[in-house]
């Protein structure tokens, strides 16, 4: 399945309400389950990100559709970028003429 780092920030809603977040990190790992994908990973970050969250969806769209869902609940907003693990990293490397 793909892979995706999310940069997360808080938005002025998410943070007034930021003791909510634990439970709704909980939700987005279940939405995350029913659309058939997997967060593998959550960290609070210090910087121009608050949060990077590390998942895989069965497809773009996928992906597309939760971020969307999960920004649209006004606490956070993303940049989503597609990531290649090592295997895949290899094999576009090799395949270079």
């Amino acid at each position: 399945m793909p892979h995706y780092v999310a940069l997360l920030r808080y938005t002025s809603q998410g943070i007034a309400k930021i003791k909510d977040s634990p439970a709704r990190l909980d939700a987005a790992r279940k939405a995350a389950e029913t659309m058939g994908g997997k967060v593998h990973g959550w960290y609070l970050t210090m910087g121009h990100h608050d949060a990077v969250l590390i998942a895989e969806f069965p497809s773009d769209d996928v992906c597309a559709k939760f971020m969307l869902a999960v920004g649209a609940q006004g606490n956070i907003t993303t940049q989503t970028l597609k990531a290649f693990p090592e295997d895949e990293y290899r094999k576009i490397i090799a395949s270079l003429p």
